[in-house]
């Protein structure tokens, strides 16, 4: 078969050429070199199997399964533990943490979701994006109460167009909610009120505290700032026009209100709403598990448990692997502690600075 490429061949010669690049296709290799050894192109090659009715043997051929393929009983224990009334809410990315907690590794977070969507099961369980951009930070928290961000939400009442006003604040180092109250109307003391309990309830007074927020009436308010400077506490704002300054607080609200048996055709009484935030605020703080800090609860990490958690959950990773290498493509999911949040994201020097500048 050698000479210049474009050399017309039999049809025998074409149909051995086409058989022998099938089979060394089959094992692995690519087509182009397997054509450059038989002194043809890749199109010519092409232009044979269509000319000559040859089937690509490659594409019906049957490999030998990997190793590390999960059983039919495994695939059938994962649908399991996504259905069970436990797990049935959670998303894969809460799910193989909340395992690992409990000293089982069953499979990765991929892993679930491709066994999700084999069966079918996948459309309510998407996969956490990262947040897209955001300005550089103006503070930092290497510990709780460092840097507080609150904001103020409007849920609905049963009539149509009445609203209560949800104050909030949240620890940004842990995601713990600090203190919350809810009213009828929006106003300065009430602000003031939510701020003096908070930090009595801390026991944070005149102690560094950065309090963040957007750029409300009653944030901005005379009275208001004067008692933040009365109990020794430095404010901070959210720059005019740039809506996700407060993106601590936005999140939250919008998992408030994303929360399963949130009333979206509103709360029947004032009463009725505080009982259900009540609620809200003891399973987020306790029992929810936080992506933005690695799968622990806001509790954990407010009160430093979370080392424990991840360090127990980091040795179940590397277990795992030492029993089915075969199933690890490199290192095990990073379960390092989280030693410092800033209010917004920065690069490493800028972070180092600030990081100098707490210590």
């Amino acid at each position: 078969m050698g000479g210049p490429r474009g050399r017309l061949i039999s049809s025998s010669d074409r149909k051995n050429a086409i058989e022998l690049i099938n089979e060394a296709r089959d094992a692995g290799a690519r087509l182009a070199p397997c054509c450059e050894v038989l002194n043809i192109s890749a199109r010519t090659y092409e232009r044979w199997i269509k000319e000559d009715g040859v089937i690509d043997l490659r594409k019906h051929a049957k490999r030998k399964e990997p190793h590390n393929k999960l059983s039919d009983n495994e695939k059938q224990d994962i649908i399991d533990i996504c259905n069970s009334p436990e797990h049935a809410d959670l998303s894969p990315s809460q799910i193989v943490p909340k395992l690992a907690d409990q000293g089982q590794y069953i499979a990765s977070e991929s892993t679930f979701y491709r066994v999700l969507r084999e069966f079918k099961q996948n459309a309510k369980r998407k996969a956490t994006r990262s947040h897209s951009s955001k300005p550089l930070a103006t503070h930092l928290a290497k510990a709780p109460n460092q840097v507080w961000t609150w904001d103020i939400t409007w849920i609905p009442g049963l009539i149509k167009g009445s609203y209560y006003k949800l104050y909030m604040i949240i620890d940004i180092f842990s995601r713990m909610i600090i203190q919350w109250e809810l009213h009828e109307t929006e106003s300065q003391k009430h602000a003031m009120n939510l701020i003096r309990k908070a930090v009595f309830r801390h026991g944070i007074i005149n102690k560094p505290l950065v309090l963040h927020s957007d750029n409300g009436s009653p944030m901005k308010g005379q009275d208001f700032q004067n008692l933040l400077v009365h109990l020794g506490i430095t404010k901070s704002y959210s720059r005019p026009r740039v809506s996700n300054d407060n993106a601590y607080s936005e999140a939250l609200f919008k998992t408030l209100k994303y929360t399963k048996d949130f009333p979206t055709k509103g709360f029947k009484s004032l009463e009725s709403a505080r009982e259900w935030i009540d609620r809200f605020v003891n399973l987020y703080n306790i029992e929810f598990m936080h992506s933005g800090i690695k799968y622990v609860t806001p509790y954990q990490r407010h009160f430093g448990f979370d080392k424990e958690v991840l360090r127990r959950r980091k040795d179940v990773y590397e277990n795992a692997k030492q029993k089915n290498p075969g199933r690890w493509s490199g290192k095990t999911r990073n379960w390092d502690y989280i030693d410092c949040v800033s209010l917004n994201p920065v690069n490493k020097d800028e972070l180092a600075q600030k990081i100098r500048q707490l210590t």
